[in-house]
């Protein structure tokens, strides 16, 4: 891609029936948008009008394209990917709601993996309707690193913004099962992961990465549960001997309510409620849900599809807006990154002659000097 030429950001529809196209509109509706990227969106212009209408928006001018291949640069992009006839039941889930959801996905990210988009974001999906033979992930998540990860690759949900990144052991994990799930691998595996998503991601050159307890009060040295000596702990000692800069375990009551947050880089927690609750209490309107561990950026809302403030003008659009910025300032992020790393200089080693004080650059051949 030319250095010129705008990133190209897909844009799903979501759930049809929830806030998406309220969120969607109103995110884009700021011109200076189209300065930083060619909008997408994966949809109905059918669907998109109704919705303006309801909210007595005043639109966006949306044009119609057969694929993210054929989007116009400075132009507002839209992919009809569902029939012209799709119901739309407001403030309702309906399996109708959740094939409509499902059909925009699967196409944005077959243009992510040929190229036709550059970054995905995706709009609040109901993680029951989507469901199908077709469907059977928990969540985004899960779907993509399935969808998009190439052998070996692991997704991780982080939840951030521009002074508070969360990742996840156990992202979509039943509780009763998360225990079971905290082994020592997990979250060595979770760390390097994290680790490496800080410093390409989001440029941090040196990561500080805080390690949270799985029981309260960090388990009370056993009497609350061993998890933390037996498992977490040994966790971080051999993630330092890889040389990750990270720390704890921090009971997590304690570590958000003093503010100790604030002087980690990240924050690896050990199951979703646990980094999720105090994260979206903190950075509800600009949190970002970010999968990273992918070849590909994607970035969502931290919300969901907010049934009972559907079709209300109400929905705010900040996080929708973060997510599309923070998906291109993460692509530019991993060019740059890119770029560090594709050619490194080579070391210059100098040595001093004992003698005659001369110094010697080892990198010249010998016709050079």
């Amino acid at each position: 891609m030319s250095q010129h030429t705008p990133i190209k950001v897909g844009i799903t529809h979501g759930d049809i029936n929830g806030i998406s196209y309220e969120l969607i509109l109103k995110a884009l509706e700021d011109n200076r948008i189209l300065e930083l990227c060619t909008p997408v969106i994966y949809g109905s212009a059918k669907i998109a009008a109704l919705y303006r209408k309801m909210i007595q928006h005043p639109g966006i001018p949306l044009v119609q394209v057969a694929s993210g291949a054929d989007a116009r640069h400075g132009e507002y992009n839209i992919v009809n990917v569902v029939a012209e006839d799709t119901k739309v039941d407001t403030g309702q889930s309906t399996p109708v709601a959740g094939q409509a959801a499902f059909v925009a996905l699967e196409r944005a990210v077959a243009d992510l993996r040929n190229g036709d988009i550059d970054v995905l974001v995706t709009a609040p999906i109901n993680k029951h309707n989507i469901q199908s033979p077709t469907f059977t992930f928990p969540g985004h998540t899960e779907y993509l690193e399935a969808s998009l990860g190439e052998e070996g690759d692991k997704a991780l949900m982080i939840l951030c913004t521009d002074k508070l990144r969360v990742a996840l052991v156990t992202a979509h994990t039943p509780l009763s099962k998360v225990a079971e799930s905290i082994t020592e691998d997990n979250i060595v595996e979770r760390l390097k992961a994290f680790n490496l998503s800080l410093q390409k991601d989001f440029g941090v050159t040196q990561p500080r990465i805080a390690v949270l307890s799985l029981n309260p009060h960090a388990g009370e040295q056993g009497l609350l549960g061993k998890e933390e000596q037996e498992v977490i702990i040994p966790a971080i000692k051999k993630a330092q001997e890889a040389k990750i800069n990270c720390f704890g375990p921090y009971a997590s009551d304690g570590f958000f309510g003093s503010g100790q947050f604030a002087h980690f880089d990240g924050v690896l927690a050990m199951y979703h409620d646990q980094g999720l609750t105090p994260f979206k209490t903190l950075a509800m309107d600009s949190g970002v849900n970010f999968t990273a561990g992918l070849p590909y950026v994607r970035t969502s809302p931290d919300h969901g599809t907010a049934y009972d403030i559907a079709g209300k003008g109400q929905a705010s659009p900040s996080s929708m807006r973060e997510a599309l910025y923070m998906a291109i300032d993460i692509w530019r992020n991993r060019q740059r990154y890119a770029t560090a790393h594709a050619n490194p200089l080579r070391k210059q080693y100098v040595e001093k002659n004992k003698t005659d004080n001369v110094v010697l650059d080892l990198t010249k051949s010998s016709d050079e000097e």
